[in-house]
């Protein structure tokens, strides 16, 4: 799992909600890839170049609109 360096916490004012979200973003990022010699892929290394989150909604409630950045 690729985790972002500075990402943010957040918190769902609806229902309180402080660790499942979906968020939807788009990232650009630098991999190094491997693959065997039967075909198959490995990638040994992955950079994230820019990441531009573009919604986060509370997954257990739905709610966007209420999703603030926790401090």
């Amino acid at each position: 799992m690729l985790a972002a360096v500075n990402s943010p916490r957040y918190r769902c004012t609806a229902c309180g909600n402080l660790t499942r979200f979906d968020v939807t973003s788009t990232r650009r990022t630098r991999a190094f890839h491997h693959y065997t010699v039967g075909g198959e892929l490995s990638v040994e290394s992955e950079e994230v170049l820019n990441e531009s989150i573009e919604e986060v909604a509370c997954h257990w409630c739905g709610n966007g609109r209420s999703v603030v950045e926790a401090d």
